[in-house]
């Protein structure tokens, strides 16, 4: 099985870890909390900026002691749109399932000062990107243009049965900013039917990096560089929460030159 492709290790409590350390990277970590009632999930990172996201169910949120309210209210991540929350370094926080409750925790590096936001699905646009086999149904978190984090990039993609996402193949792996930006990067998948499964490849133009993975619901996969693209099976839909982050806040991103004819197909 590759490095890259990391499956839950239980069925319940923090199912998936990636840190800076465990992934040889210096950017971005993500946690996915599967909690049943009552249990809860807990942080605190001095240095590091969270977002966490209501992926299924609902959960009280407390940060630093005060209550911020149950947030959470799809029963899957192919019902509507998200409940997410914002929370600057150094703060506590912890999440108290409501009911069967899944969380993804979001963290990157950050120097505070920015505030504490929940960020309501109300508030969030689902927008059409590609067409044909290669459309996808895109929700920004928390993307570049709004300020809203330091180093954070959030966003999820519903892409349906039968089609590609993440394509034509691109990458940002070089820290050549207004051209390309370096942004590591996480994608979580869920399946719908979950008995389902897609593929996902991450290669370099060198292919020195090359591998080809099948992603199972839940499973994560790791972009240390390279191109990342998904393709899902007919009947099945996928679902990815992305979190990317780097040295700048900029998704600048180039195509592999012999796929971007598709472009203009």
């Amino acid at each position: 099985m590759s490095k890259l492709l990391i499956k839950a290790k239980k069925k319940l409590g923090k199912v998936i870890e990636v840190t800076p350390k465990s992934a040889k990277w210096k950017y971005v970590g993500h946690e996915v909390w599967k909690l049943a009632p009552g249990k809860s999930a807990k942080g605190h990172e001095e240095k590091r900026e969270t977002c966490i996201v209501f992926i299924s169910g609902k959960g009280l949120v407390k940060v630093d002691g005060k209550e911020i309210g149950v947030l959470g209210e799809r029963s899957n991540v192919f019902e509507g749109k998200p409940w997410s929350i914002y929370i600057p370094p150094k703060s506590k926080w912890s999440v108290t399932a409501e009911n069967d409750l899944v969380i993804n925790v979001c963290t990157a590096p950050a120097k505070g000062g920015l505030p504490m936001k929940v960020i309501d699905p109300a508030s969030l646009e689902i927008i059409t990107r590609g067409k044909g086999s290669n459309t996808r149904y895109v929700c920004n978190i928390m993307p570049e243009w709004d300020g809203s984090a330091e180093s954070l990039l959030v966003v999820e993609v519903i892409t349906p049965n039968g089609s590609t996402s993440s394509y034509p193949s691109h990458k940002h792996d070089k820290d050549n900013v207004p051209h390309e930006s370096l942004l590591e990067e996480t994608y979580y998948h869920r399946i719908n039917p979950p008995q389902g499964f897609a593929f996902q490849r991450v290669y370099t133009d060198d292919r020195k990096l090359d591998e080809s993975m099948a992603v199972e619901d839940g499973d994560v996969v790791m972009v240390p560089r390279g191109y990342h693209p998904c393709a899902t099976i007919h009947g099945y839909d996928l679902y990815y929460l992305n979190v990317m982050a780097g040295p700048k806040r900029i998704w600048k991103f180039n195509n592999a030159k012999e796929h971007e004819w598709l472009l203009k197909a």
